[in-house]
């Protein structure tokens, strides 16, 4: 039974030293849980228990560590039911919603445990024959992994997964807005046998949070959150030169030509806006229709989002959760407000009135959305969408590029020549045509601009958590004289 008041430091189970931190179930607006927060010096004893680790760690074969991961895999699958509930209370997302995603993250460490031995260098042909040059990539060392309330198994999966499959240990902070799932994942880390040091989890807020980004033993943080609080990680790392991978916000645009099949692009907008509760970085939530089929997509989308369910995220009817939190719940409300103030036009939805007692919002739909108004240019992380039209290519290129985010974007289209040449010119770290919110463990996962840097999943995340090492080697028997080397 894991004690969720405690902390997972060197491979044992420890006191914080920090304030109680109540858990809120956002659907019963009751305390369900209670954790005690890590402060500062615990914060930096985890750091110390993972540099401890990393030499070891790193020299453990690679198929030793794939194995590790592998029975990890295996275990998150058993632990599927748990792990999926404990997010449930925390989150308020829809329980088939969050086992979908810890079995996406099982998944993604099977991906990159059978990368562990897999760490190839290259060779460097040079100009002189004599000289022998090659590369290889070596773990970074201590990493540190923040994760935000909305899915903290699967995005620590596509953090954690690279890191222990490069061979680095691992400091890992999830959101305090949730933490219980994280904390049943390091026992299953501990009952595994993880070598002491190589995972270890601490809980809490801000003050955890700084203590941990400003360490200067880390060798690179990776955070997924939001935009103000990465540039404050930035600067924190950045004294201490610590590199840093982000996946930030999103305000993706979701783009439907006139001669998409309607049909599956409706299904594709109601499900990439309105899955998670919105709740979301690459949530679809400015849909940009053709002119020609506009009227038909209203209609089509105040039809099926009035038919959305809303309820108790652990029963199976239920469709749409609470939103995570009361801050996050009254942000949106205040987008909501906003978007009345600019003038778009409300289609359905808004506050919710009901006698559910969590923290809801109905699925929202706004029209007529000004391409430059607030609702259309900033990330709202809930059930709202601003629908826009447009006449041309050219103009849905510019609205869809014409704000300072750029994760994700989707469109429908049956041109194929069409949706070649529309997703070079997007600018978005991941195009999805025909489809929305697919994800894949071998594919690379990241934004442009505002909405981070570095990779996450695939093999370009396992370089992101290493460093090149460039080694030469000169064959000659002579002796040289430096000074008339090449640099």
């Amino acid at each position: 039974m894991t004690d969720y008041t405690r902390l997972y430091i060197d491979g044992r189970w420890v006191e914080g030293h920090g304030p109680e931190l109540p858990s809120i179930d956002p659907y019963t607006n009751a305390e369900w849980l209670r954790h005690v927060e890590a402060s500062p010096e615990d914060v930096s004893s985890a750091v110390a228990a993972a540099e401890a680790a990393a030499g070891a760690w790193a020299r453990t074969p690679g198929v030793e560590r794939g194995r590790l991961m592998d029975r990890l895999a295996d275990a998150i699958l058993d632990d599927l039911d748990l792990l999926a509930e404990l997010e449930t209370h925390d989150s308020g997302k829809a329980l088939r919603e969050n086992r979908a995603q810890i079995a996406f993250a099982a998944r993604n460490y099977h991906f990159h445990a059978g990368n562990a031995d897999k760490l190839t260098g290259e060779y460097k042909p040079l100009d002189n024959p004599d000289t022998v040059d090659f590369t290889t990539r070596e773990p970074v060392g201590v990493t540190a992994l923040i994760t935000a309330c909305n899915s903290p198994i699967s995005q620590l999966a596509n953090k954690l997964a690279p890191a222990l499959a490069a061979g680095n240990t691992a400091v890992v902070k999830p959101s305090e807005h949730a933490s219980a799932s994280t904390l049943e994942f390091a026992r299953i880390v501990d009952d595994l046998g993880f070598p002491p040091g190589v995972v270890n989890v601490v809980v809490g807020g801000a003050e955890a949070g700084a203590a941990l980004t400003s360490d200067p033993r880390l060798g690179l943080v990776s955070f997924t959150g939001g935009i103000p609080t990465a540039k404050r990680i930035a600067q924190s790392a950045g004294r201490n030169l610590v590199p840093c991978v982000f996946e930030l916000g999103g305000k993706s645009a979701h783009i439907i030509f006139e001669d998409a099949d309607l049909e599956r692009a409706l299904v594709g907008a109601i499900a990439g806006v309105f899955a998670a509760g919105g709740q979301t970085c690459i949530a679809g939530s400015r849909l940009l229709v053709h002119r020609s089929v506009y009227e038909t997509v209203l209609d089509e989308l105040r039809r099926r989002t009035e038919a959305i369910v809303m309820g108790d995220p652990l029963e199976a009817s239920t469709d749409l959760g609470p939103l995570a939190h009361r801050a996050q719940r009254d942000s949106v409300l205040r987008r909501i407000e906003e978007a009345h103030e600019d003038g778009a036009r409300l289609l359905t939805g808004g506050p919710y009135e009901g006698d559910l007692p969590g923290l809801f919002v109905r699925p929202t739909i706004f029209y007529d959305v000004d391409p430059a108004s607030r609702l259309a240019q900033n990330e709202v992380f809930g059930p709202v969408l601003a629908v826009i039209p447009f006449d041309s290519d050219e103009e849905a290129v510019q609205i869809a590029n014409g704000t300072r985010l750029g994760l994700a974007s989707g469109m429908w289209t049956q041109d194929i020549t069409r949706a070649h040449r529309v997703a070079q010119q997007l600018v978005a770290g991941t195009v999805w045509i025909n489809t929305y919110r697919a994800s894949a463990a071998q594919a690379p996962f990241g934004g442009f601009k505002e909405s981070g840097y570095g990779r996450e999943r695939g093999t370009d995340a396992l370089l992101e958590y290493t460093r090149a090492k460039n080694t030469m080697i000169d064959l000659s028997r002579s002796a040289r004289d430096p000074f008339r080397l090449a640099t």
